[in-house]
């Protein structure tokens, strides 16, 4: 194990090209020596860099270097409620303090915003990130499988998807987005009309928003988002008046068309553990279990 000779950290309110290219040599080397998931939304957080539209002040990635090396990561992410918080260190760098001391600066910057609770995230399968959460008291919240499409998944027919119609929400559709997320996700945080993600705002850093409607009237939603390896469906939902009508199996054959349409190598999404109604559907439709992750809150 190299001891850290110049040790030095970075903070940022958010990450450039180089940050992203660094920290993600630094995560593939971590998911090839651990074989765990991680979730670090460096996509869209890259995103978020290009966005100009206000200046926040506020720090949300922390870097921990030796000398010229990254040996260490944690980031913030907001989708407007709780901070969801994941990190890692580089395999040859570990049981250094690296991981503590970005996560005090983390708690600092945490209780200087008082942004209510944090959610910090670890794989089911890391040892180590399970310990050091529970090390700090943060109490069990909930579980959400990763789930990759299966090469040979059923090709979408168009009887399954007629009368449907998907359009791109704009930012007049804010609230309607929230409200479905409420929902869906029992999301019990009052967002602040003034920090609800817009539409058209997330679209620029890679997440579109697309609201589903059968004869004018809106019956769900889903979000998509295309790296140039990944296609990822996020927040398919259906409006309780209109389930057990087929929608959410045809919402999703549409989100993957759509992702197919547009060359996505593989599609994955994110489902919580005990939604077993959505769970069943999407392995109908060719999605199979790669990774669980641990959400852990902390007030």
């Amino acid at each position: 194990m190299p001891k850290i000779h110049k040790p030095w950290i970075k903070l940022k309110e958010n990450i450039d090209d180089e940050d992203y290219k660094i920290i993600n040599e630094l995560q593939e080397l971590c998911l090839q020596t651990d074989r765990i998931a991680l979730k670090l939304e460096l996509d869209y957080k890259l995103g978020v860099s290009d966005d100009s539209s206000k200046a926040v002040k506020d720090i949300n990635e922390f870097m921990y270097f030796d000398g010229e090396v990254l040996i260490g990561y944690i980031g913030i992410c907001s989708f407007g409620g709780p901070w969801e918080v994941n990190g890692m260190v580089h395999p040859e760098y570990r049981r250094q303090g690296v991981f503590t001391r970005l996560f005090e600066l983390v708690m600092a910057e945490w209780k200087s915003r008082d942004s209510g609770s944090m959610l910090l995230l670890s794989d089911r399968n890391s040892e180590s990130g399970q310990k050091f959460i529970a090390g700090v008291g943060a109490q069990y919240k909930h579980s959400e499988y990763e789930m990759f499409l299966k090469k040979n998944a059923p090709v979408t027919t168009p009887d399954q998807l007629a009368g449907i119609v998907i359009r791109k929400a704009t930012n007049a559709d804010a609230k309607e987005i929230a409200r479905q997320n409420t929902i869906y996700f029992n999301d019990e945080v009052e967002v602040n009309e003034d920090d609800m993600p817009l539409p058209e705002v997330e679209e620029k850093r890679g997440m579109t928003s697309y609201l589903v409607e059968i004869e004018g009237q809106i019956i769900g939603k889903v979000n998509l988002q295309l790296t140039s390896k990944l296609g990822a469906i996020f927040g398919l939902g259906v409006l309780p008046e209109h389930r057990r009508k087929g929608y959410g199996r045809a919402l999703l054959l549409l989100a993957i068309k759509k992702l197919k349409e547009a060359h996505a190598r593989e599609i994955m999404l994110q489902v919580a553990a005990e939604n077993s109604n959505a769970l069943t559907l999407y392995k109908s439709c060719g999605f199979e279990e790669t990774s669980t992750m641990d959400y852990f809150e902390l007030k």
